[in-house]
């Protein structure tokens, strides 16, 4: 790394772009050893500084100087610009590398306190209510342990601005910081946790909202609710090095800039945009594979690997991971497809779930070539909402509906034979899937008072709760290696038997073999954001879609 760091310090401004990229891709791994307790050297400060022209502005009583800008498009993701806000003596930088999705940002500045501020700012302009999220790594050691990073909401680019922000600082403080007026002092609210892998800023209502949390750990978060900023904002990543003399650098992976939906939304009428998503449950590495003004929901990954099926607008579509194509699956007849779908072990049929015409538009179990073709219809009784397959291909599990009840049921995958009940108890019980062994089938249930996951027998005998928190937990879905499980888990204010659209939701994992949840993703989205398996085959990954109102607010 320091013979790279040698090189590009004398080369040409052009060149820094691949610096750029090597610092983004060293610093998934720095940060992966730092989690896991290993101790690595700082990196040299960047010896070269891109230079930018300078504007020209009069001093006034609040010393403030206009920010130096770059717009470079597309180079900078979902931004618009960048620019050091203040005096700062070094000009900072920023490069975004598309192929990892990482922000690295690179900043001088005094500090970010009393009434003037100086940093290196990344922003765009929003409006209404939002949720800025990110995960955070500072590069190297560093000279001065109030070094900063962070989200801010700026009323504008003056130095002494209104403003609120998150910020990480080098010896681990974090705090929400904010400035009520322009050249007001700064104040401060401190967080109870330290050093936070993930860091999230949101307007919501007026009320500003910080939220932190150490890797797998759930948020902490504190409100502000008295400051008064104007509609629209100056939002954004930045850096401060607390020293006019040093440069510092930072990386922030899986940014996200998150519309929510209008308060008046409908239910199963009113969408928004949707990202199909990967990640890597290990690094926690996310990708934003597709950004789509519809409603994508719930990816099942292929058994080879390079694709994922979803359904939008009652069609089944396979998303080609490496030409990033969408394209629609023949399902003939069944064009009322729900999120309900999920491949057979061997990966060569789908079960779908379609709202049959000759059945009163109740939801019914078919299956159909991963390729497509013509459905064959499964169940004679609906509504079924189908889950899951046996490992041997013999077995398909679904959720019915039948007097007013819902349960889990299997049947065999010919549609042969009589369905089977296995679960007969007056809740919720839903999400079934079998373990990749065939011992168990694991599925959740509200029968406890709050919705966890439970596991039973394949002939519905032995049914064992698995996990037991404050959470709403749905929607197991077992690696293909068997020894872990994710799960979409709502807060405990959303009702136990209700899976809504667009809520703030977290996806946890666990070892099958037991153990405590950890948090695997912070995210918006909910209902269609993981309803079906979606490991990819190496046991290492997995899809979901989380969602936003567009433009797409993405990487």
């Amino acid at each position: 790394m320091k013979a790279i760091r040698i090189v590009a310090a004398l080369a040409l401004s052009s060149v820094l772009a691949v610096t750029s990229y090597s610092e983004c891709a060293y610093s998934a791994s720095y940060r992966f050893l730092c989690e896991i307790g290993e101790q690595l050297k700082s990196l040299d400060e960047l010896a070269t500084q891109r230079f930018y022209p300078m504007l020209q502005v009069e001093e006034n009583a609040y010393r403030r100087r206009a920010p130096i800008m770059s717009t470079k498009g597309n180079a900078l993701g979902v931004f618009e610009s960048h620019g050091d806000i203040g005096s700062v003596k070094h000009n900072g930088d920023v490069s975004y590398d598309g192929q990892t999705q990482c922000f690295h940002l690179s900043g001088s500045g005094t500090n970010m306190w009393s009434d003037q501020d100086e940093f290196h700012f990344l922003w765009k302009k929003l409006t209404g209510d939002f949720i800025l999220t990110t995960n955070v790594t500072f590069l190297g050691e560093g000279v001065d342990p109030h070094r900063k990073l962070g989200w801010m909401i700026r009323s504008d680019l003056d130095s002494d601005s209104a403003y609120v922000d998150v910020a990480l600082h080098g010896d681990g403080l974090t705090s929400m910081q904010y400035r009520r007026s322009q050249g007001a002092e700064t104040e401060q609210i401190e967080s109870a946790v330290k050093n936070p892998a993930v860091l999230q800023l949101e307007r919501r209502d007026g009320k500003y909202v910080m939220s932190v949390a150490r890797r797998g750990e759930a948020f902490v978060s504190e409100e502000l609710t008295d400051l008064n900023l104007p509609e629209e904002v100056y939002v954004g990543l930045f850096v401060c090095a607390h020293n006019p003399e040093v440069v510092e650098s930072a990386d922030f992976h899986n940014v996200r800039i998150t519309l929510p939906a209008q308060k008046d939304f409908r239910p199963y009428q009113d969408y928004i945009g949707s990202r199909l998503e990967t990640m890597n449950v290990d690094t926690g590495e996310r990708h934003v594979q597709h950004v789509d003004s519809g409603a994508i929901q719930a990816p099942n990954w292929t058994k080879t690997g390079n694709a994922l099926i979803c359904n939008r607008d009652g069609r089944l579509f396979r998303f080609d991971l490496g030409s990033k194509k969408l394209t629609e699956i023949d399902t003939a007849f069944a064009n009322r497809n729900n999120n309900d779908h999920a491949l057979s072990f061997d990966g060569a049929t789908l079960g779908i779930s379609h709202h049959s015409a000759d059945h009163n538009g109740d939801s019914m179990v078919y299956t159909v070539p991963i390729m497509g073709g013509r459905p064959q219809l499964i169940t004679t009784q609906g509504p079924s909402y189908f889950h899951g397959w046996s490992p041997d291909g013999q077995w398909l599990t679904y959720t019915g509906g039948r007097n007013g009840n819902f349960d889990i049921y299997k049947i065999r995958s010919d549609g042969s034979g009589a369905e089977i009940r296995l679960t007969t108890n007056d809740s919720l019980d839903d999400g079934s899937e079998f373990a990749p062994d065939g011992q168990f089938i694991y599925f959740n249930s509200s029968r406890s008072g709050r919705m966890q996951i439970w596991r039973m027998k394949p002939d519905g005998t032995a049914q064992e709760q698995v996990t037991d928190d404050e959470y709403n937990n749905w929607f197991p879905h077992l690696a293909p290696d068997g020894k872990r499980l994710v799960m979409l888990s709502y807060s405990s204010d959303i009702a136990a038997d209700d899976h809504p659209w667009y809520k703030p939701v977290t996806l946890r994992m666990m070892p099958t073999a037991g153990g405590k949840p950890i948090v695997i993703a912070y995210l918006y989205g909910g209902q269609g954001t993981i309803n079906v398996p979606s490991w990819s085959p190496d046991s290492r990954s997995i899809a979901f879609v989380s969602n936003s109102r567009l433009p797409g607010e993405v990487p």
